[in-house]
């Protein structure tokens, strides 16, 4: 068993969605799974609309298909994509 940090991309579906609200959620289902989250950053899209960058450390022996699901199913999300997958050393 291992871990790997991931880097997750999280769109919300409009301008006007609350990012701390959807960051909330996101956060517990993350530390529900017994995993750490590390950092949230924000990212401009266009017109307003800013996407999550979420980072977290991620057991390698479970498929991140669940994560992604149960990300997706949050209020106001429209997708949720992963950006980085590495293996962590330490």
């Amino acid at each position: 068993m291992g871990f790997v940090a991931v880097q997750m991309k999280m769109m919300p579906d409009s301008p006007e969605a609350n990012l701390q609200e959807i960051e909330k959620k996101a956060e517990q289902i993350i530390t529900s799974m017994h995993k750490t989250l590390i950092k949230v950053e924000e990212e401009e899209i266009a017109f307003g609309l800013k996407a999550m960058i979420l980072s977290f450390a991620w057991n390698d022996e479970i498929e991140t298909e669940v994560l992604e699901a149960k990300l997706a199913a949050i209020e106001h999300v429209s997708s949720v994509e992963i950006l980085d997958v590495r293996k962590a050393f330490g």
